[in-house]
């Protein structure tokens, strides 16, 4: 009934679907196991893509030749540039989809892909020869045979719903849990662990006083995700901010006696970035309130997602508490918040291509590795779908350095590390972050996937275009000297003093208070420079603008990264013998033992290893 593929992919969340389409455009025969065809992609908690940090990581998706941008950009209802008010390092993108369009849209863009076969099952464990991966079995007897495995199974490894006392299994509510894997891979000497993650209170937005909430609207001209010619947002969705207040606090108490976290049924971990409101009020009992964002699922739905009221707490406490918040008095709700327990395995069990270091040509992507969010998931699965493919051909491994692009900083964090609670990615895990901005995701890895096969011509040669151009302007900005008359007037307007001579353009948009746009609006050759290059002219006016303005930053970390680097790559054997080096202190002998380093700049990242400890592993491998 099967033919042997290349590879499977277990589990059609985010992970699975970029792992599987990654994989099947670069040549590889895949088979794409899901539980339910109708939940490929599926949105399971906020209906929400991007965000701070995580916006980058998707822009570097697209970049890579990725889907899950464009999916994005074709199902968005509203559009926001998050942090504006900071340096461009900041900036990030944040898109409010519609859930089920969002889950369509994959799976059409899925059914679409070459190379591609589905089949709806449960992978109940994995079928191995020699220390290499042959296979999966399924619970419905099927044994599928192919030559490397990627499994993505979310939040379904033996993953049980709790609300308030009550508890089942389920991979999200509505699903059934997966068993079977988390026994196979332990069988075969894996280390597994727990970690829980939430999501709120469904409400009824018919019953929403939307008076009485703050309005929060897109941006007057949204942005896109891809750099292709994805359509553009012409009406948008507003969110809404609501506030707690203690009275809600209060009711939230009485239930904490039936929590599940507080009475200890839930042994694993929640994300320390989104705790849930009984966390919150917890954690942070001195404040006399909390925003919650109300967010729209969909152009054509009343269901609305209160983003910051997740809770595991009785269904009675929560509806009793949501109706005290000012615009919630009437609500009705569609379903409760609930929390979820399930097994990942820690991360130090991967190489960095995500293929498991006990099993050969098996990859883990996804909340098996100890990530949350959508975005951190996709990131995974497209790697580990190249880097499936890449093993097969018997091609160099394709690893992202952390100066390279955010999907390095995570998959390096993941490794080194180490998970003990849900990782979320944040602008702040980036050391090179000025390098790393979503303005630039496709200058600096569209050519790189281009090699590898993955982005298409139209993509590489859409790069280069833009590459030339922001190459021509740059040359203009240093080059075209601007006259008092022509200037003067618009360096008044926002406060900073005229010149009195011509200078050179470039340090006029050097100045804080001044925009490219400002400029463009009052010198006609500007315009005309970028008028001619058309649907481009918009990315370029930023990119421009930012290369111009934060030059001296971006040059002073390039400069970093280029003298880092020189150890970064020295490799580490993974059977050197650590602990017959004595000059190593015992933390470091230790730590460098369990997690292996695979080279220096990963073994300088681990917690416990000192810079002392890294001289001495440089001193002894320059011998």
């Amino acid at each position: 009934m099967f033919k042997e593929y290349d590879v499977i992919v277990v589990g059609a969340g985010h992970a699975g679907s970029e792992a599987a389409a990654a994989a099947a455009n670069l040549g590889s025969s895949v088979l794409l196991i899901t539980m339910n065809m109708a939940a490929i992609a599926q949105m399971s908690c906020n209906p929400a893509m991007g965000g701070i940090a995580k916006g980058q990581i998707v822009r570097e998706i697209d970049a890579m030749g990725g889907y899950s941008g464009i999916v994005t950009d074709h199902t968005m209802i509203q559009f926001r540039m998050l942090n504006k008010s900071k340096g461009p390092a900041m900036w990030s993108p944040r898109a409010q989809s519609d859930r089920v369009l969002f889950s369509i849209k994959w799976r059409q863009m899925l059914e679409q892909t070459p190379n591609l076969d589905f089949w709806q099952d449960t992978v109940t464990g994995i079928t191995t020869a020699d220390g290499r991966v042959t296979g999966v079995k399924t619970a419905m007897g099927q044994t599928i045979k192919a030559r490397a495995v990627i499994l993505t199974n979310g939040t379904f490894l033996n993953g049980i719903i709790h609300i308030g006392s009550k508890q089942f299994g389920g991979g999200r509510m509505g699903d059934r849990a997966s068993t079977g894997i988390t026994e196979n891979l332990t069988d075969l000497g894996f280390e597994s662990a727990r970690l829980k993650t939430g999501t709120p209170v469904r409400v009824d937005g018919r019953t929403i006083d939307f008076i009485r909430l703050e309005e929060q609207k897109g941006d007057d001209t949204p942005g896109r995700f891809s750099f292709t010619n994805t359509p553009k947002l012409l009406r948008q969705r507003s969110c809404y901010l609501a506030y707690t207040d203690t009275r809600v606090h209060d009711i939230l108490r009485t239930g904490f006696d039936e929590s599940p976290m507080y009475a200890g049924r839930i042994a694993g971990r929640g994300p320390r970035y989104c705790p849930s409101i009984e966390d919150k009020i917890d954690r942070f009992s001195d404040k006399n309130r909390h925003q919650l964002f109300v967010e729209p699922e969909g152009w054509d739905t009343v269901e609305y997602y209160i983003n910051g009221f997740s809770s595991s707490l009785p269904d009675h406490v929560q509806y009793k508490a949501l109706t005290k918040i000012p615009g919630f008095e009437h609500a009705k709700i569609f379903r409760p918040g609930y929390a979820i327990e399930y097994d990942y395995f820690p991360p130090f069990q991967l190489h960095y291509t995500l293929e498991t270091r006990r099993v050969e040509n098996l990859y883990f992507a996804g909340q098996i590795n100890g990530t949350t969010g959508y975005e951190e998931a996709a990131a995974q699965g497209l790697m580990a779908g190249i880097n499936a493919h890449l093993k097969l051909k018997e091609k160099e491994p394709f690893i992202l350095q952390r100066a390279q692009a955010y999907i390095g900083v995570l998959i390096d964090d993941l490794i080194t590390k180490g998970i003990d609670e849900p990782y979320r990615m944040f602008t702040s895990r980036a050391e090179y972050r000025i390098l790393l901005r979503q303005d630039n995701a496709d200058l600096r890895l569209t050519g790189i996937s281009h090699e590898l096969g993955l982005a298409s011509r139209e993509r590489f040669e859409r790069t280069e275009n833009k590459k030339a151009a922001v190459e021509k302007s740059i040359a203009l900005f240093e080059k075209e000297s601007v006259s008092p008359d022509a200037v003067n007037g618009i360096l008044e307007q926002a406060g900073t003093a005229p010149i009195s001579q011509k200078v050179k353009l470039g340090s006029i948009l050097l100045r804080p208070q001044i925009s490219l746009n400002q400029l463009i609006s009052c010198l006609p050759f500007l315009k005309n420079h970028f008028d001619q290059y058309g649907d481009l002219a918009g990315e370029l006016i930023e990119e421009t603008e930012i290369l111009v303005k934060y030059q001296g930053y971006i040059e002073k970390e390039q400069e970093l990264a280029q003298r880092l680097s020189k150890f970064e790559s020295m490799p580490l054997k993974y059977d050197f013998d650590y602990a017959a080096l004595s000059s190593l202190s015992f933390e470091a002998r230790e730590k460098l033992s369990r997690i292996r380093p695979e080279t220096i700049g990963q073994a300088s990242r681990i917690n416990g290893v000192s810079p002392a400890d890294i001289s001495v592993l440089v001193v002894y491998l320059s011998k």
